[in-house]
């Protein structure tokens, strides 16, 4: 098993031939993904295994808390194991092998077993052990080698990637929800650096990178290696993430630990109601929150929280059956007045939803006249594994460079992709490595261009007004006590005037001469703001001429009447 692939199959491959029969389905990634986990721990600690046991039976007696020289013994590890056994020795006694897997488990260090305890693994282990297939699960996992010298950790990534996106398919979740191709995380980095590596040059340089809904961390991993390998690899980055399903969270938190990186970085939780890193500020935050997911569990903390000047959702709350937009109001609550950079995907429904005035438009118009907001990049359909709709990257700075000052950039990349050999769920596009270094070309060097457009901030808001017209009894206008037309409320009718225009040049061009008795009642207007991507993008293609559509007809009923005729013949033979 030389790649990754191999390995994700190898793995595919244990769960379907053991697990067959006593797990249904849907639980095969509850089984599996612990002990793929563990493995991937077992392989780390080998070479230290032996100088932990010795070292564990020289100072347990000894000190109260012998967990400094422990991990002295790992050689600069964050984590350890005290027990003798690992999956290749409890491999090698089938008798005894429930009481020695628990003999391995407490020998961990504490930050992996909480790690462990959110796989539920004891339910898992005591179902294995029933049906005597523990044994022979252990000794599968020890066939395959998932040391971090033999599958890196973008890899490892790929690994995971695949085995959720099945174990997703076979339950019937949502494989979106745990992962995004790591095409598209690359691209995002790309965008979210490609004018920040200035800052990120000399000695000495620490560096926060965060995501609020990190699932099993792939943001963040391949975040830090594009900074390190692309950048400066003097930079020291730390990573923070809070993930909600206690499965991936206990993925990233291994995938972290295993790096050598501060694993109590990542954090368990909803970040709306339970923010793990409040008062905290990042200089970099990416994240792809899931599509339309209600927040009503919540709404009272939320509104609470909604009604305070000084809160992260203070400029407005989108409908409860989405939550997304709140994701990136609770990542500008933690830019850094110095300068942070966010890139974040959303599905279409945040660019547009919701009137004048409602939660998701006042969101839009907070981040926008705060010129926060510095780029969208329109992302081909079919990327993602449970969704073939289409998506954006926001990219969200609170210190734009001069040239971007008062501008958005939009950028359409729907077409920017190659078609893979085979589809994987929804997942049958991907953007290939040139293509994101043209389009983070096209970011770079901010020019109009076919897929490239530029606009000022105000271009995107328009004021809504109310048009008015008079009621009418008996072919009389009726009046108020002081002599005004009373307005007729099922007449009542709304423009959107640009606010690039002057609302009454505009009522008298595009209202009064179809409604020559309509007035407008500016006590009701409101300040909206939306970005309809494709009407800035959109191409008029004119019609067909009738002629060629005539022929074409006739062209076709020529054809079928004689298949007709053959078939008719046919059976008269």
């Amino acid at each position: 098993m030389n790649n990754f692939q191999d390995k994700a199959n190898f793995i595919w491959q244990v769960a379907d031939d053991i697990l067959r029969g006593t797990f249904k389905q849907h639980e095969y990634g509850e089984v599996i993904l612990p002990f793929v986990v563990l493995r991937r721990l077992d392989c780390v600690l080998e070479e230290h295994k032996d100088a932990v046991i010795a070292t564990n039976n020289k100072f347990k007696d000894v000190l109260p808390d012998p967990a400094q020289v422990l991990l002295h013994a790992t050689n600069g590890l964050n984590f350890y194991n005290t027990s003798y056994y690992d999956l290749r020795r409890l491999a090698q006694d089938a008798g005894n092998v429930e009481l020695n897997f628990n003999n391995y488990i407490n020998g961990y260090s504490a930050n992996v077993r909480e790690m462990i305890e959110n796989f539920q693994i004891d339910k898992i282990v005591a179902k294995l052990v029933k049906n005597d297939l523990m044994f022979m699960l252990v000794a599968k996992f020890t066939e395959i080698d998932l040391h971090p010298d033999v599958v890196a950790n973008h890899e490892m990534g790929y690994i995971f990637e695949e085995l959720l996106r099945r174990f997703s398919e076979m339950s019937n979740e949502t494989a979106g929800e745990h992962y995004t191709p790591r095409e598209v995380i690359r691209l995002m980095v790309n965008l979210l650096f490609a004018e920040h590596q200035a800052e990120l040059q000399g000695k000495g340089i620490i560096r926060t990178v965060f995501d609020p809904a990190c699932g099993t961390g792939g943001m963040l991993t391949i975040a830090k290696e594009h900074i390190q390998q692309k950048i400066n690899p003097d930079v020291e980055i730390v990573m923070y993430g809070q993930e909600l399903n206690e499965q991936t969270y206990a993925i990233a938190k291994s995938d972290v630990l295993i790096m050598g990186e501060e694993a109590d970085n990542i954090r368990p939780g909803t970040s709306f109601s339970e923010d793990k890193f409040k008062g905290n500020k990042f200089n970099y935050m990416l994240s792809n929150p899931p599509f339309g997911v209600s927040w009503k569990k919540e709404q009272e903390f939320i509104k609470d929280e909604a009604n305070d000047p000084y809160g992260r959702f203070h400029a407005g709350l989108p409908r409860v059956s989405d939550g997304a937009l709140m994701f990136l109001q609770h990542m500008i609550s933690k830019m850094e007045p110095r300068g942070s950079r966010i890139a974040i995907i959303f599905n279409g429904s945040p660019l547009f939803t919701g009137d004048a005035g409602s939660g998701e438009s006042n969101i839009r118009k907070w981040i926008i006249e705060n010129d926060w907001l510095e780029a969208i990049i329109a992302l081909p359909t079919e990327l993602f594994y449970n969704t073939g709709i289409a998506t954006y990257i926001w990219i969200v700075s609170n210190r734009k460079p001069e040239k971007r000052i008062g501008k958005v950039q939009l950028i359409n990349a729907v077409g920017y992709y190659k078609k893979m050999r085979k589809s994987l769920g929804n997942k049958r596009n991907y953007v290939s490595e040139a293509q994101i270094q043209e389009l983070t070309g096209i970011y770079s060097q901010f020019e109009e261009g076919e897929n490239c457009k530029i606009f000022d901030n105000d271009y995107f808001g328009y004021n809504k007004i109310t048009v008015e017209r008079p009621l009418m009894e008996h072919s009389e206008m009726v009046r108020d006590k002081r002599s005004k037309p009373k307005p007729d409320t099922s007449l009542r009718d709304y423009e959107k005037v640009p606010l690039i225009e002057d609302v009454d040049e505009y009522f008298d061009r595009e209202v009064k001469p179809h409604v020559a008795d309509a007035w407008m009642d500016r006590s009701k207007d409101k300040v909206g703001y939306e970005l309809n991507f494709t009407k800035y993008f959109y191409e008029y293609k004119p019609l067909r001429a009738l002629k060629e559509i005539k022929a074409d007809i006739l062209a076709l009923e020529g054809e079928t009447e004689g298949l007709l005729k053959e078939i008719l013949g046919g059976t008269r033979k």
